[in-house]
């Protein structure tokens, strides 16, 4: 008697198991960006964001308590065909989402690579998430259902960047420096139609274009700074391009504002220092020291783990957008999530953020930082151990910051 109980009992909780290991499910999603060469300190730090936020998803189950969320770092090494090759070997493991930021150019080949996959695949569809790559034409003329863009695009960043600096009347010439290739471009065009309508009498006195993380000493680019009597430099320059730019301006003693995108990026708060205090600004979709975000915690959690500082709010609302719609349609199917995340909103560490529907371009609110001493109040969170960090002057809403779109996007099953 004791024999047929237990028997059926064990038939009963080994079907249980195999029912709950079936229904688990690791969601892998490759990394795709420079581990190597002159932007790996930036690489470096993206990869640990994501794979921190990751676990944290993970952890807090955001996708549910059958759902893990596991990162899969590849070495793009900052080139296109690098890339691409690393993105046919994560494809070729049988990993459907992935997620790139580091140049624009790697991303424009990447959105059109995954859609020609996806064409070609059926059954097969991989989905993209772009978190850094900013030029307008991801969202416009180049758009792609599979491609979601996480980040401000460069003419938003723009136009709010030139909406804070026209009400500053001391703002007289100003001096154009940005890396030589699309995102580079784009930036420079939009500094100067921006200029153009909003302070027609700001005279830009002068333009460079230099080559993508090649650039060892930026000493002749400011000493035709210094030449021209710029009082402010506008640039789009990131990573090692950027901290030794702002190091030569520090050591030629350039009198000059700084309005830039990527300030807050690995090494240029180090390069910085405290000759960039009340100097050098940047436009942001997150900081942490304004009293409208949350995420001081992460912060805090992301330094003690790794030594470092987490600023990539990208990450967060990636994952966690990701996780929602996993929820949503109760799958994670590639072609079910994707659909599910256009025009989805979902609240993040800036607030509440919209997957605009028709470009795929995330609509969220643009804040204005200018470099500034901690002072435990309006200025709580420092980074790399400087003793200072980004005191937030402007929070601009979404709505303002937000520009029409060109796409015209062709849907799965859809001509």
């Amino acid at each position: 008697m004791r024999k047929s109980r237990i028997a059926p009992l064990a038939f009963v909780l080994a079907s249980a198991f195999a029912a709950s290991a079936a229904s688990a499910e690791t969601v892998k999603i490759a990394w795709i960006d420079p581990l190597t060469g002159f932007m790996a300190p930036v690489g470096q730090n993206m990869a640990r964001s994501w794979q921190y936020i990751a676990e944290r998803a993970t952890k807090e189950q955001w996708a549910g308590k059958d759902i893990t969320f596991e990162i899969v770092p590849f070495d793009g090494k900052l080139s296109t065909q690098e890339s691409l090759t690393v993105l046919k070997s994560a494809i070729d493991q049988g990993i459907r989402y992935v997620v790139q930021g580091n140049g624009s150019s790697v991303a424009v080949a990447i959105s059109d690579a995954v859609a020609k996959h996806n064409a070609r695949n059926p059954g097969k569809e991989v989905v993209y998430l772009n978190y850094a790559a900013v030029d307008p034409v991801l969202t416009n003329a180049r758009c792609s259902f599979w491609h979601y863009a996480l980040d401000i695009n460069a003419d938003m960043k723009m136009e709010a960047l030139t909406a804070y600096m026209a009400k500053d009347s001391s703002i007289k010439k100003v001096y154009l420096i940005n890396q030589d290739y699309s995102f580079g471009h784009a930036v420079e065009k939009s500094a100067e139609d921006n200029l153009k309508r909003k302070r027609p009498d700001i005279e830009i006195v002068g333009k460079d274009r230099h080559p993508l993380a090649k650039v060892r000493d930026f000493s002749p680019y400011i000493s035709k700074m210094k030449a021209a009597g710029a009082d402010t430099i506008i640039t789009g320059n990131w990573g090692s391009d950027l901290a030794l730019m702002v190091k030569a301006a520090k050591d030629a003693g350039l009198d000059a504002k700084f309005y830039t995108y990527y300030a807050g990026t690995t090494g240029v708060p180090t390069a910085m220092g405290d000759a960039g205090a009340d100097k050098v600004h940047v436009v942001a979709n997150w900081i942490p020291n304004d009293p409208s975000t949350t995420g001081g915690d992460i912060v805090e959690d992301f330094a003690k783990k790794y030594n470092d500082d987490y600023y990539a709010m990208q990450t967060h609302v990636g994952i966690k957008m990701l996780a929602e719609a996993i929820k949503k349609v109760g799958s994670t199917d590639p072609v079910k999530v994707a659909s599910a995340m256009g025009g989805m909103k979902v609240q993040t560490l800036n607030g509440e953020v919209e997957m605009r529907a028709s470009d795929h371009q995330l609509q969220q609110p643009v804040f204005i930082g200018v470099w500034s001493k901690l002072d435990g109040k309006d200025v709580k969170y420092g980074q790399e151990n400087t003793g200072y960090g980004w005191k937030s002057v402007a929070r601009i809403d979404s709505y303002v910051a937000s520009l029409p779109t060109s796409c015209q996007m062709q849907r799965p099953g859809k001509s």
